[in-house]
Order: C-alpha cells, then structure tokens, then sequence
C-alpha cells in the first residue's frame, strides 16, 4: 500500500510555509502520541505516518524533490522504467519501430521471436529475470524511544540511545526540540540485502515535566510565589529561568495572577520558529499565622473600603 500524501497526512497545503508545516505536525505529534494513547493502534500508525510526512517536509531539499516526483511519501527514491527511458526519448519516427521490418530493411533486422521477451523484461524491469538478478533490498527503519529532561531539551545536549539490535548512538539533541520530535538517524537502521541501502533509525523524543516551568509553544510559563509585603510594597524580586536567576522590579500593589513577559527568556529559536518568551504569573503566598498580622488586620481599615466581589454580586443575563 502506497504511503499517504505527506501533505494530506499533516492537513497543510502544498504551498505552506516551513513554519506552517512545523506547527502542524507539532500539534498532530502531541495528540497522536503513543504515550497519550497507550494500546491504540491507529493512534500508534496515525503517530508515525505524521513523523515520516514531517521528515521528509521539513527538509527543503528533500520536500523539493518530493514534489519533483524525484522521491516518494516516505523518502525514497522513485523506481523509474527503463523501457519508457529508451523508447519514449527517442525519435518519434523510431519510438515504436526499432523490431519491425520494413521493405528497406534486410534480412539482419528481421523480427526476432527471443526479442519478445527482452521487450517485456524491459517493460517490467525485473531484476531477477536478468544474470545475477537478485533484487537489492533497502534495509528496514528501526524506531526507538528517547527520553531526555526538560531542560536539556531547551538547552541541547548530547545523549546515547539503544537502537533495536543492540547498538548505542551518541546523538545531539537541538536546543528548544519539542516533545513527540522525531529524528533520522540515516543509515543507523537495518542492513540491507543484495547490495541495498541501510535503513534508518527513527528516535522519537519524549520531553520529561519540570517542577515550575511548564511550555506553551515557543513560550515558557511559571507560578512565581511573591510575599505579602513584595505584592504591596513592590520592589526587586529573584525569577528563575532556564539561563539563570533574573532580577525583576515589581510595581508597588502587584496583585496576585498579574502576568510578567520576560522577553527571549523562554524557549530558545528552533526549526524556524524565534525566541520564546518566559511568561511568570504572580501566586501571592501569605506565609505562617502571624499573630501580629491578625491583630493589624482586625484593627484595619481600608479607604477607600475594599471589595473584591462586587462585580460577582450583580445579577448578570
């Protein structure tokens, strides 16, 4: 069975950006992946017929030559037919005359019964029905697990890998790869036979959780836990990425879920996509009792009066 359309596999146009392409499969991956659907076969096929449509668009050359024809939906190249080769660019006046006497044509162009079969061997272009014709096989694609840690994964790192068979492959992990990546390892997989190519080693990568950082896109998230006296007094506070601690001055009476953009900070440029930023989302923490607060509290009161729910108390349609 032929290997579906690269582009209808991911839903994008033939004209869509490395971008568009890039979000597609980022969003099929994720929802797709094996993990997230654990004994679901189709969920399983549908996962990697989106790597391999991704694999073969997100290379410009190799999506070049797909759409030449040069190679087909899964990367590899295109069978072409030695008969249509040597008579379909020929003279037009030849093309289909080269077994057929004619009046002028002496007896050592006479129609040759063994001819028949040279015409259908070319037709089919059959390896095995030629001397020595055992059919070269490209090796199989092996696929594999990879699990890397999140901040690695943002940051890049280098890491080792079993692949089926046995063998252990030092390979690097780009900085900002997203969960559900899958990478091509060419020529890493199983042998071929009769003279054929390797297959390929596919590594599909699965981005661990991180105890405060959570990844939206190309952007990263936070709780950033802020004190009482730092929400009212504002002032200078420590938030944590994955560069370092930054310093950030806060605006006196910061309320809790004011969002905070730190621009460049969250995940870092890849596969065409720019810079992230790192998004930190004030949680105001009001710490142990405090019998001093208690007693400051009862005696206080605010002007103008404060009341919070108010718009909550009007009777809405």
């Amino acid at each position: 069975m032929a290997a579906p359309d690269p582009y209808a596999t991911l839903g994008v146009a033939r004209t869509a950006s490395q971008d568009e392409i890039h979000r597609a499969y980022r969003a099929l991956a994720k929802e797709h992946h094996p993990d997230l659907n654990p004994g679901n076969a189709l969920a399983e096929e549908r996962f990697k017929n989106v790597s391999v449509a991704h694999d073969v668009l997100s290379d410009p050359e190799r999506r070049g030559r797909f759409d030449r024809g040069e190679i087909n939906a899964t990367g590899l190249e295109q069978p072409t037919s030695a008969f249509y080769r040597d008579f379909a660019e020929t003279d037009p006046e030849r093309r289909y005359s080269r077994r057929r006497p004619s009046a002028t044509q002496g007896p050592s162009q006479s129609w040759d019964p063994g001819d028949l079969n040279d015409l259908l061997n070319s037709l089919f272009d059959d390896p095995a029905s030629r001397p020595g014709g055992a059919r070269a096989r490209r090796g199989r694609d092996v696929s594999s697990f990879l699990d890397v840690g999140f901040l690695d994964a943002l940051r890049g790192a280098s890491q080792r890998v079993e692949v089926p068979g046995g063998r252990v492959l030092d390979i690097k992990i780009a900085p900002g790869t997203p969960d559900g990546q899958t990478l091509r390892l060419r020529g890493q997989g199983g042998a071929g036979s009769h003279g054929g190519a390797p297959g390929d080693a596919l590594i599909t990568i699965r981005v661990g959780s991180h105890p405060f950082f959570r990844r939206s896109g190309q952007d990263l998230r936070l709780d950033l836990p802020i004190s009482l006296p730092e929400a009212v007094l504002g002032g200078a506070v420590t938030v944590p990425t994955p560069g370092g601690p930054v310093s950030v001055r806060l605006a006196p009476y910061s309320e809790s879920g004011t969002t905070l953009r730190l621009r460049q900070r969250g995940v870092p440029a890849w596969g065409g996509d720019a810079a992230g930023d790192l998004l930190a989302t004030l949680r105001v923490v009001i710490g142990p009792a405090d019998a001093a607060l208690e007693t400051f509290l009862r005696a206080w009161t605010p002007e103008p009066p404060l009341t919070p729910r108010q718009a909550m108390e009007t009777p809405h349609d």
